[in-house]
């Protein structure tokens, strides 16, 4: 599919053309879901209407060619072939697909940091308890984002059967350093699971660079998909170390009666039924994302949360929360006296959309900062400096 050149600096006025809800809400949520832009809203609305008009099945066999650009553009996307992605539902069902079909056993170290998202957490207690692996936290450094040399130390002082990060936690603005820890993990042997939900589409990620093995993915947040999308990564070399946690005709054939392969890419990690106009209009989302190009859109929403930040912390009673030597889209803040839902609710009877993110999302992190919750807001390029400047208006109001 050929596609326009990137461009070299965001056309606000095109993006917000090409974003409906734009002139109806101001949106700093986009970290929990983005406005959808135009041509993914046809795409989607497109195949529904096809299914409606001739059927499901019908509909898919004649999109199939747009059902592959999806797998297509992911891999563009990542820089990886379209056998290593999977399409599924959300990040945390493709996190979920890698992370359960490794065999896990006795005594088994997991690795992973202090900004851990709590599903991923979850996972990591339950095949604990199951097998009795041993899930290990490794400290953050002075900045907030994992300790480099911590991990390293931990690397080389027993076995490690997996390190599972967090590129970008879910509260807060932080950017892990993901790629050294790639390296760590390369040197080491030991396979490497990131969970870059908040990352793709806001930050670049090339998989190569960044050294992972598996990697998840949600549709609905920065790369501005439908919800109930995803996909998941997986290295090549490592597809066939990894046993799926439950098979369906998708992910295998039934050879004989009783007999069956396992299909040998990353297939394997999907299921038959799947929400086919979702995955389609993913794949214009990830088109319509690299045509802005990623770098550009990394440069646009840094600068507006970069000013966003600067214009919170000079706010008496306003306490900016992002940690990290690198910060990317998102803004968490506090205000002295006030519930973050209380401020989300009245801010959202005054047209601004934000989401509060809680101690249970992100316990390990916000228990070692003393924070219950916060409110969270995250832009994206097609915001404009003056709906900062609103916001930033509309929360002093609400401090008195």
């Amino acid at each position: 599919m050929s596609r326009p050149a990137i461009q070299p600096e965001i056309d606000v006025t095109r993006a917000r053309r090409e974003t409906p809800g734009a002139e109806r809400v101001l949106h700093f949520n986009n970290a929990g879901a983005a406005l959808t832009p135009t041509p993914v809203l046809e795409a989607l609305y497109g195949h529904l209407r096809a299914e409606a008009e001739m059927g499901g099945y019908e509909a898919a066999d004649a999109a199939a060619p747009q059902h592959l650009r999806a797998y297509e553009a992911i891999a563009e996307l990542l820089g990886c072939e379209t056998e290593e992605i999977a399409l599924v539902e959300n990040a945390t069902r493709a996190w979920d697909m890698a992370f359960y079909a490794m065999p896990f056993n006795s005594g088994d170290r997991i690795l992973t940091g202090e900004a851990a998202y709590v599903s991923n957490y979850l996972a990591y207690l339950h095949v604990a308890r199951a097998t009795g692996a041993v899930v290990e936290v490794v400290p953050s450094d002075a900045d907030g984002q994992i300790s480099l040399e911590a991990l390293r130390t931990e690397l080389r002082r027993q076995p490690v059967a997996l390190v599972g990060l967090t590129h970008v936690p879910t509260n807060g603005g932080l950017v892990n350093p993901a790629e050294e820890v790639g390296k760590l993990t390369r040197e080491a042997g030991v396979p490497f699971l990131l969970d870059a939900c908040q990352s793709a589409g806001q930050w670049p990620l090339n998989v190569d660079a960044l050294g992972c093995d598996m990697l998840s993915v949600t549709g609905r947040k920065y790369l501005r998909g439908p919800r109930g999308t995803g996909f998941l990564y997986v290295r090549k070399g490592m597809i066939e170390r990894l046993d799926p946690p439950f098979l369906d005709m998708r992910a295998a054939s039934w050879t004989a009666r009783n007999e069956y392969e396992i299909h040998p890419t990353a297939r394997r990690f999907e299921n038959w039924e799947s929400y086919v106009a979702g995955q389609i209009a993913l794949g214009v989302a990830v088109d319509y994302a690299l045509e802005w190009g990623i770098e550009p859109i990394r440069k646009r929403v840094v600068h507006l949360a970069t000013t966003l930040r600067s214009a919170l912390s000079e706010m008496p009673g306003v306490q900016v929360r992002d940690i990290g030597r690198q910060k990317c889209g998102i803004v968490t803040f506090t205000v002295d006296g006030r519930e973050p839902s209380d401020l989300q609710n009245e801010l959202s009877a005054r047209g601004v959309n934000v989401s509060v993110t809680e101690r249970s999302s992100s316990r390990i992190d916000m228990e070692a900062r003393n924070l219950q919750s916060m409110v969270r807001a995250s832009v994206h390029y097609y915001n404009t400096e003056d709906e900062v400047a609103r916001f930033v208006s509309e929360v002093a109001a609400l401090s008195h």
